[in-house]
């Protein structure tokens, strides 16, 4: 067998530095993202040592964009797209052609002609699709009112780079020259853009039309056959298949193909199962456009292009982001949603690197701004983790500039915005945080006893599915206090912690118990550390599904209710 395997060395090197420098950012406090960058340095080209295969990463991480969009899909329905098309659409094109004047501008100091200064301005305006969209999950904003403007945003974003990369070569010419368009070359801009415009629409549709039938259908069929390495293989080749069919089919770009696949197969009963099952091929493949990121910067042109490099990352992280918050603010949404879309977008990423490598091509673009590009995306990337943690600590910084009942309202605006239910009155009611497979269980059958129920989930789908049946529910991450406060446990019976996530239930069963000590708290878990963890912090019955198969199992062998011992020197463990 060879030992000369550059695909395996990439994987293996790149996921490897990158879990060595992310555990030591984690360490040092700071986002892994920035020590997975770290590694695409360490492995690429501009430094000694190990260099991984450029090229093969590349690819490697556009898999990641693809699952990550399709993940998003999932959680994003067209009724949550439409909803925000007001903002999205104008609030993107104006900042694009913001971004697009200043990077315009800065070309024009350096001397360059009117196209490179497009191509430059226009690199600099598009923010990069994993980057926000790993920031949001973080905070767990995707599928709030915020987050939705910023994925809207974003697929505005998508969809003008696409028309750009499609119209950029029939004008390069013209860009080139800096002549007047002739009939015929205006002729042939007009009918490239109508024909693009068409492949977009003749996508959508098919996905409408037919994709929302046979999609579901498919998976629903894998899922009946009870294989569950089928289902995960299922949703790989929706994923994968769909992106790169409107990649070859349609000329629409990786991502836009998987989040439409995504969001299609979100009005299926199985999307949760879905995610849950792509979920560790998401992260891993994440981190590996990361590091492929991190292989492109050469450390070398800070020393070298100083200046010009500064200007470049003023315009991403300054420029974008005030006239993004001044649109948002025009548009009459709170500060705590300006603030948010103003993080989100002071980056740049991979339509930046594509655009500017076409531009290179073309010979519109000179190389050295395409090395600014570059680094620009590298040291925004960087930066953007920095941003959120200015946003988190806005109330501090506030209070600091002797505006104290300003910052107050500014938090208690970002805590209880995204809040989309007033207080209930239910009384002796239970509480079921997260409704899917365990709580929609617990909630039926509480129903059937005549008990009233409150739902709290984070799923925009799902929580409008369950209003329409009549069931009261919470939109919102059960773990804020706005959130809570509005369930009014004070006066609950029971609280329910359905979710899978141990540290989040221990937050929620901490604040359940501090605002009724009375409470009756049930929780679920998955290992003896996460029952520790949350009896510890108030819970009164904890239930591990390992330990509740094993109780089905000896009652049915020996007709009886008999404990399990679990502890690994036990005779009964033996």
């Amino acid at each position: 067998m060879p030992h000369h395997t550059p695909l395996i060395a990439t994987i293996v090197g790149g996921l490897a530095l990158a879990f060595i420098l992310g555990t030591i950012a984690q360490r040092l406090r700071l986002s892994p993202l920035i020590g997975y960058l770290l590694a695409g340095v360490v492995a690429g080209p501009f430094t000694p040592g190990f260099v991984a295969n450029q090229e093969l990463a590349t690819e490697l991480a556009e898999i990641g964009v693809i699952l990550l969009m399709f993940g998003v899909g999932l959680h994003f329905s067209l009724k949550d797209l439409l909803s925000v098309k007001a903002i999205a659409i104008p609030g993107a094109v104006a900042q694009i052609a913001v971004a697009t004047l200043l990077g315009m501008g800065l070309a024009w100091a350096l001397g360059w002609p009117v196209g490179a200064g497009l191509v430059f301005g226009l690199a600099l305006s598009v923010a990069s699709t994993v980057v926000l969209l790993r920031a949001l999950q973080e905070r767990r904003l995707v599928e709030t009112e915020r987050g939705r403007i910023a994925v809207g945003w974003l697929i505005v974003e998508d969809l003008a780079m696409v028309l750009t990369l499609v119209l950029l070569p029939a004008i390069a010419g013209l860009l080139k020259s800096g002549a007047d368009a002739s009939p015929a070359a205006t002729s042939d801009i007009v009918m490239t853009l109508l024909i693009t415009v068409g492949k977009v629409a003749a996508f959508v549709a098919v996905m409408l039309l037919i994709g929302r039938r046979v999609i579901p259908w498919v998976l629903h069929y894998i899922a009946h056959t009870g294989s569950r390495e089928l289902f995960r293989l299922a949703v790989l080749v929706i994923a994968l298949g769909v992106a790169y069919g409107a990649a070859a089919l349609f000329d629409i770009s990786f991502a836009l193909g998987a989040f439409f696949a995504g969001m299609i197969l979100s009005e299926s009963p199985l999307s949760q199962r879905a995610a849950e099952e792509t979920l560790p091929l998401r992260d891993a493949f994440a981190v590996l456009f990361f590091v492929s990121v991190g292989m492109l910067f050469d450390p070398g042109i800070v020393l070298s292009d100083p200046l010009p490099l500064l200007a470049t990352l003023l315009i991403i992280v300054v420029g974008k982001s005030v006239a993004s918050f001044l649109i948002v603010r025009a548009f009459g949404h709170p500060m705590s949603t300006a603030l948010t879309i103003s993080a989100s977008l002071a980056q740049i990423g991979e339509f930046s690197f594509i655009l500017a490598t076409l531009g290179v091509g073309l010979g519109l673009l000179p190389e050295r701004g395409r090395d600014l590009i570059l680094a620009g995306a590298i040291l925004s990337i960087l930066a953007n983790p920095l941003f959120f943690f200015a946003l988190d600590r806005v109330k501090t910084l506030l209070d600091r500039l002797g505006e104290r009942d300003l910052g107050e309202r500014v938090i208690k605006e970002m805590e209880e915005h995204d809040v989309e239910a007033t207080p209930t009155q239910l009384t002796d009611h239970a509480v079921i945080v997260g409704y899917g497979r365990v709580g929609s269980l617990v909630g039926r059958r509480l129903l059937r006893a005549g008990y009233p129920v409150l739902v709290i989930e984070d799923a925009h789908g799902l929580a409008d599915k369950l209003r329409e049946q009549g069931l009261e529910t919470i939109v919102g991450n059960a773990a804020k206090p706005a959130v809570l406060a509005a369930a009014n446990l004070s006066r609950a019976r029971w609280l329910f912690l359905a979710i899978p996530n141990g540290f989040e239930a221990g937050q929620v069963v901490e604040q359940a118990r501090k605002a009724n000590p009375s409470l009756d708290i049930v929780a679920r878990a998955h290992a003896d550390a996460e029952v520790d963890y949350l009896r510890k912090h108030g819970a009164n019955y904890v239930i591990m599904g390992e330990r509740e198969i094993a109780r089905g199992m000896i009652e049915h062998a020996l007709g009886e209710n008999t404990a399990i011992d679990d502890t690994p020197n036990s005779p009964q463990a033996a």
